[in-house]
C-alpha cells in the first residue's frame, strides 16, 4: 500500500503539473481517491489474481477524480490522465529494462519490486516538480475546449487505449509495454499541444477583432 501510494502520488502530481494546478489543491480528496485505488489494486492482485485489470481501473479512478472532484471537463481529464500515466509508465519501463531486465524479475522478488516503485515514483515526483517550476504544461482555457464534434474520435481512441492497457498487461511483454506507452504518450501529447495552439490562435483572433472594433468606434463622429 505504501509503495503503491508513492506511485499514484507521482502520477497525480505529473497530471496536476500538466494542468498547471498546484499539488496542494484538492490534496485531501486526491489522497482519499488514491487510497481507494490502491485498495482495489491490492484486492484484484492478491485475492482474484487479475493483475492485468489494475491499470485499467486505476486510469478510470483518476479520470473520476479530475472530472468529478477537481471539475476538469471530462475530455481533458481523460487526455491529461493518459499523458501523465503514460509518461510515468515510460519512466518505469525504462528502469525495468535498464536495471532489472524483465517483468518476471520484479514479480518474483518483492524487494526488487519495491526498489522499482521507489525509483519510478521518485523520478516521477522530481519530473513533476521541475515541470511545475519551469511552467511546463498546458496554459489554454480548458473551459473553451469542452466536448466538440472532433472529440468523438478522441473518446473512441481513449476507450480503445483503455482496453489495450488491460490486454497489454495480460500479455506482459516488456518491449510491447515500452512501444505502447511511448507511442500513446506521444499521440495524446501531440493532440494536447495542437489544442493549445488552436486556443492561442482563437485568443489572438479575438484580440485583433476587439482592437478593430475599438478603432472603428473611436473614429465615428
Amino acid at each position: 500500500m505504501f509503495f503503491s501510494t508513492l506511485e499514484t502520488l507521482a502520477i497525480h502530481w505529473l497530471i496536476m503539473s500538466l494542468l498547471r494546478i498546484p499539488i496542494s489543491q484538492h490534496l485531501g480528496q486526491a489522497l482519499l481517491v488514491m487510497t481507494l485505488a490502491n485498495v482495489q489494486s491490492l484486492i484484484l492482485r492478491n485475492e482474484y489474481h487479475l493483475d492485468f485489470l489494475v491499470p485499467l481501473i486505476t486510469l478510470l479512478i483518476f479520470l473520476f477524480l479530475y472530472s468529478t472532484i477537481i471539475k476538469i471537463p471530462v475530455i481533458w481529464s481523460a487526455v491529461c490522465t493518459m499523458i501523465g500515466y503514460m509518461l510515468y509508465a515510460v519512466i518505469q519501463v525504462a528502469y525495468l529494462s535498464l536495471i532489472f531486465g524483465s517483468v518476471e524479475t520484479v514479480q518474483t522478488d518483492h524487494v526488487d519490486g519495491y526498489i522499482l516503485q521507489v525509483l519510478s515514483a521518485g523520478t516521477g515526483l522530481l519530473a513533476a516538480w521541475v515541470m511545475y517550476k519551469l511552467g511546463i504544461g498546458f496554459h489554454f482555457n480548458i473551459e473553451r475546449t469542452r466536448l466538440k464534434f472532433e472529440h468523438v474520435l478522441l473518446i473512441v481512441l481513449i476507450a480503445i487505449v483503455l482496453v489495450l492497457v488491460a490486454i497489454l498487461f495480460y500479455l506482459n511483454h516488456l518491449w510491447l509495454h515500452f512501444v505502447f506507452f511511448a507511442s500513446t504518450f506521444g499521440i495524446f501529447l501531440y493532440y494536447a499541444i495542437q489544442s493549445e495552439e488552436r486556443d492561442r490562435h482563437v485568443v489572438r483572433g479575438n484580440r485583433q477583432t476587439d482592437r478593430r472594433e475599438d478603432q472603428t468606434t473611436s473614429t465615428r463622429p
